[in-house]
């Protein structure tokens, strides 16, 4: 009879409709499927053909990505998950994730290997029934044999590595601990696991697994998994983590409960970025490794909070001009997260739905003329009604006024939160409610020295770097005059502030 493996990986696939007259795609010649897929920063992708296990040769297919600058980078090997895994079936090169996404953003160069027998790499699939350790360990070791070859790379510094996996690829990344590599600091299991057909006692096999895997493991982990798991029952994780801690192993478990509509699939979607980033450059500070985001260009644009301004299904409660556009977002209330629906103010609108960073593409898209302002992203509506939010502001206080360069950019605000030992408590959430008539303004992730007053018990921090959030202007080109926005904040402590700022740019 034959068999299966069943894993899972996950995949971003994005569309987008346009109707606003200014707003065009970015990189209008490529595939906007595939380019939303991408995030905004240099990936400088190398497709390399690496040995595997030596004592079991076969050549593996690694794609291996690099930040911005010289090195040498710290490295993350980010295993992949599949599905209906078979001889017939060996799926595609493993590049699309948010994961390696984030590793870039702190700074890690980032080694995606494919496992034997997936895609362009030698070998075939391997299974052993309910021998599922022995199956995680094989896969380890072509693992280790891709580190020390990257060792050779002067580019690479794999004295400080952290090895991560989601399902398939979570579960060799715990294998990978009995190997017991001496430059590997952490382990990362996103929903790890395995599941075959040629074995009735799968879940009894994996949590016994879990057990020999602790004993052997002195890597520090953590385990992230959410409840509505469709592979994975709660039962099942929590015993694998249960045996895993009792048997000696060291590990950290996120239990974020329950996800979207499948907790398996974090890993595919940028709302999932909130649960596990956080939690990620904690343990990667605490095992000595960066956890700081250092190229905001590599994550996507939050998105603003819920203003329950209409219910996400009333259609008529759209600010858009046309027929033609209230069916575009009918349309839109039928995509798949992540999605967003963006409205100018000329009454036309923009809808993406998929990738990386939908609302940052649509904003970058839209002609800054426009005033384009999201209107519902996901299942909320996040619009302030602009007369209503002119309103609120003018009763919060005055105008700050500020003098910014023409043609340049400027930072108008960075917004962040300390603890006392100068260290980033969390990232303020910063979105614009009035956009610039004269210029364009973007909101992103930014890491930079704080600025607090001389007699404030945190000047000390002013020399440091923390993480936050920027708004940053750059005025139309050959521009000067009178220009204004307004933003909104709200800080560790829920403290929520609306700022106007006029600006006088010369």
């Amino acid at each position: 009879m034959p068999t299966h493996l069943r894993f899972f990986r996950c995949s971003l696939a994005a569309a987008l409709l346009i109707l606003l007259a200014g707003i065009v795609p970015a990189d209008a010649q490529t595939d906007p499927a595939d380019r939303a897929r991408l995030p905004d920063g240099p990936l400088h992708e190398q497709v390399l053909n690496v040995p595997g296990d030596n004592g079991n040769p076969v050549t593996l297919e690694v794609t291996l990505y690099t930040p911005e600058g010289t090195g040498p980078f710290p490295l993350a090997v980010m295993n992949h998950g599949a599905t209906g895994a078979s001889a017939g079936h060996r799926g595609t090169r493993y590049r699309f994730t948010l994961s390696a996404y984030y590793f870039l953003s702190r700074g890690y160069a980032v080694a995606l290997p494919m496992m034997r027998g997936f895609a362009g790499s030698g070998g075939s699939i391997v299974h052993r029934g309910c021998d599922v350790a022995g199956d995680g360990i094989a896969s380890a070791r072509d693992i280790r044999a891709v580190i020390d070859h990257l060792a050779t790379q002067p580019t690479i510094d794999t004295s400080r590595v952290v090895v991560a996996g989601q399902s398939f690829g979570g579960w060799n990344t715990l294998a990978f601990g009995t190997l017991d590599h001496t430059d590997v600091r952490g382990l990362i299991n996103f929903s790890g696991g395995l599941r075959s057909s040629d074995c009735a006692m799968q879940d009894v096999s994996l949590i016994a697994a879990a057990g020999y895997f602790g004993a052997h493991t002195a890597i520090p982990s953590i385990w992230f998994y959410g409840d509505n798991d469709s592979l994975f029952p709660v039962a099942t994780w929590r015993g694998m983590y249960e045996r895993y801690i009792k048997a000696g192993g060291r590990a950290e478990l996120v239990a974020y409960g329950n996800f979207m509509k499948d907790a398996h699939q974090l890993l595919s979607y940028p709302e999932g970025m909130q649960i596990w980033a956080p939690k990620l450059d904690s343990f990667l500070t605490r095992i000595g490794l960066p956890g700081t985001l250092l190229h905001p260009e590599y994550v996507p644009t939050p998105f603003p909070p819920p203003t329950h301004y209409a219910a996400i299904d009333d259609v008529a409660a759209v600010p858009v001009g046309s027929d033609l556009a209230r069916d575009m977002y009918r349309a839109f209330l039928t995509r798949p997260f992540p999605r967003v629906f963006v409205v100018g103010s000329n009454g036309g609108a923009a809808s993406f739905d998929g990738g990386v960073d939908p609302l940052g593409r649509a904003l970058r898209a839209c002609n800054p003329q426009l005033h384009c302002q999201a209107y519902a992203v996901d299942d909320h509506v996040v619009w302030v009604k602009p007369a209503a939010a002119d309103a609120a502001r003018v009763s919060e206080g005055p105008v700050y006024r500020k003098t910014v360069p023409a043609n340049a950019t400027a930072t108008i605000d960075f917004s962040y939160s300390v603890n006392s030992d100068c260290t980033a408590r969390s990232v303020p959430r910063l979105w614009l409610t009035q956009r610039p008539a004269h210029g364009e303004a973007r909101v992103g992730q930014r890491v930079d020295f704080p600025r607090f007053p001389p007699n404030s018990p945190f000047a000390a921090c002013d020399t440091v770097k923390v993480a936050g959030m920027a708004l940053d202007y750059t005025p139309a080109r050959g521009f000067t005059g009178a220009d204004f926005l307004a933003f909104e904040v709200v800080d560790s402590n829920s403290q929520h502030r609306m700022i106007r700022v006029a600006l006088t740019v010369q």
